[in-house]
């Protein structure tokens, strides 16, 4: 039943509307996110982006820890299995999901800076449920907001905190033989280490953890890339033939839908564009400027997207392993695919690495959500709870490591799907000042 109903939401419709929603917003930007690229790359990695106060997190921080929501498996996991069911051509249509998502990320995050609150506490929160109330009022912003922030809440301990508990105990089970139940419980202890100390103790592991771990990852795909460098140019020329092609996947059996297909709906599971989860991150930056925060949170997608998830691609089709088969004749998908890619130029150690690339991905993910999730779940609660939801999130952690998560997968997709609906409505509502803002004020030069 969830499976059916998981199909309907992530279906051609869903996902044309997630990038239409992309399209329509760089075009009435008139291509301001695309043609300040190099601003905003500037911006989120100047010294002037590591600079804080006491009341926030910098935004540099705040970029930090939207990426170590959304640099998770599904660059090394969800990147093989669109290529395996949606052909090469897949790869091209995640990069254009990534380069239109820019406009939908800034969007969302200029206006969740913008509208912000304090806390009980005194500290920054925003997101679409605080920017829906002013687009339609108090009552029927309230009632959306609260639809937003309830499927937030279950994606959250779905996506973020299970699912990837589960893919951390199976790397280290099939890898290093670790018992599923020990990895489980550590995993979860260390979550709640970081977690009980809110938004900058997040901040200071997703900005020392991340950008670490994206440099290792990256040095190994591209020395896989080079490693088969012959291969390239002819694996390139595939990649953008079967993008476009009536006949393109794998095998000639599908065309360029099913790539769109796949490669959007993948894209989208990679940078979140469109869910509405970066501008949370970007709310609680200090001092933030809602334009110029709003081009920091849009490099997420760059970086995310376009970079990682195009040297996963790339090292998986020049490699010459897409296509390859396992012992019961089924083609081998998921991660058992890219550590064959990354195997051909590093041997045993491709496992390794590829497994505990896994490892720190998917922890980064478990920490990142967690804010995202504990902000909306406040929002419900009215400012309370906050230390409950940060123990049951830990205990999700804990039990997601030995579940079969089929059903909890299906789930959180479902609720990742409806958290599109009001973000994409409070998107289309309040496109006009988004629109008006980065139209309307040229960027300074760092």
């Amino acid at each position: 039943m969830l499976n059916a109903i998981n199909e309907v939401l992530w279906g051609p419709g869903t996902l044309a509307l997630l990038l239409g929603t992309g399209v329509f917003l760089t075009l009435r930007m008139r291509l301001l996110p695309w043609r300040r690229l190099g601003f905003a790359l500037r911006s989120a990695l100047g010294r002037e982006a590591r600079q804080t106060g006491k009341d926030g997190v910098s935004p540099f921080s705040a970029l930090m820890t939207a990426l170590a929501a959304s640099i998770g498996t599904g660059n090394i996991v969800g990147v093989a299995t669109a290529l395996v069911a949606g052909g090469p051509g897949a790869l091209v249509w995640m990069e254009l999901s990534a380069l239109f998502g820019m406009a939908t990320i800034f969007s969302e995050s200029l206006l969740a800076v913008r509208y912000r609150r304090r806390d009980r506490q005194g500290q920054w929160v925003g997101g679409p449920m605080y920017v829906l109330e002013t687009a339609f009022g108090r009552k029927n912003g309230r009632v959306l907001g609260t639809v937003f922030a309830l499927f937030a809440v279950g994606a959250s301990l779905g996506i973020g905190s299970m699912t990837q508990s589960n893919s951390i105990a199976g790397a280290l089970e099939s890898v290093f033989g670790l018992p599923v139940c020990t990895v489980g419980a550590v995993t979860a202890a260390l979550a709640l280490v970081i977690i009980l100390g809110g938004i900058h103790s997040i901040s200071k592991v997703a900005a020392a953890l991340v950008p670490v771990m994206g440099a290792i990852y990256l040095a190994a795909g591209l020395a896989v890339i080079f490693g088969n460098l012959g291969n390239l140019p002819g694996s390139v020329a595939d990649i953008f033939r079967c993008a476009f092609s009536p006949r393109a996947a794998v095998g000639g059996a599908a065309g360029w839908m099913t790539a769109a297909r796949w490669g959007v709906a993948r894209g989208v599971f990679s940078n979140e564009a469109g869910l509405g989860s970066a501008g949370i991150a970007a709310s609680a930056v200090d001092h933030a400027d809602p334009v110029r925060q709003g081009y920091i949170s849009m490099t997420g997608a760059f970086f995310d997207t376009i970079i990682i998830c195009t040297v996963t691609g790339l090292a998986i089709c020049c490699s010459g392993v897409l296509g390859t088969v396992d012992g019961a004749g089924q083609p081998v998908d998921g991660s058992a695919l890219t550590i064959l890619a990354f195997q051909t130029v590093l041997g045993p150690w491709g496992a390794r690495f590829v497994s505990l690339s896994i490892v720190l991905f998917a922890f980064a993910t478990i920490v990142g959500w967690e804010y995202q999730g504990e902000v909306t779940f406040t929002y419900l609660s009215r400012g309370r709870g906050r230390l409950l939801y940060r123990v049951v999130y830990a205990l999700a952690a804990f039990l997601g490591a030995g579940l079969e998560l089929g059903t909890v997968f299906a789930f959180a997709d479902i609720c990742n799907a409806l958290m599109c609906g009001p973000n994409l409505l409070c998107l289309a509502a309040m496109s006009g000042e988004a629109c008006r803002a980065i139209r309307g004020k040229a960027p300074k030069k760092l």
